[in-house]
């Protein structure tokens, strides 16, 4: 599966450890180094991604798949369901408290996901209950072809 890249500058030491103790979360090697990667490529990584891409410094699967849940309740990362049985992983921006920050884009052909940051959505439900009975919208999904397979 192939990922589209966004130009993210990666994640400092010292900004990771800041993340992790603004959230009273011990700093770990594991922790910062699943945040730096996270940060680094810009795009939502799957845990074996992630495990992929650390696995040259020693950590295992079950190290990452912690990091990622602990950062992921501690509100550092999000964590996208897409739909496709993997869960996938981004680092939070830093600007935002929002739980949405952002639409995504996924390939229905070649499975490539892209985050659309440089886009907005608008969503205007109906008046009415169906309004008061929607809740909070914590995910956009959009699905298509991308340029490459269309």
């Amino acid at each position: 599966m192939e990922r589209v890249s966004q130009s993210k500058t990666a994640l400092s030491v010292a900004e990771a450890k800041s993340l992790l103790r603004n959230v009273k979360l011990r700093c770990t090697a594991a922790r910062i180094a699943v945040l730096q990667q996270l940060g680094g490529l810009g795009v939502p990584m799957s845990h074996g991604e992630v495990t992929d891409r650390l696995s040259q410094f020693g950590f295992d699967q079950s190290t990452i798949y912690r990091s990622l849940h602990e950062l992921s309740e501690a509100g550092i990362i999000s964590r996208l369901d897409l739909g496709d049985q993997v869960r996938r992983f981004e680092l939070r921006s830093r600007k935002s408290e929002a739980e949405f920050e952002h639409p995504h884009f996924m390939c229905v052909d070649c499975g490539k996901i892209a985050c659309l940051s440089d886009f907005s959505v608008q969503l205007k439900p109906s008046k009415g209950s169906r309004r008061r009975a929607m809740g909070e919208i914590t995910e956009i999904l959009i699905r298509g072809h991308c340029a490459t397979c269309q």
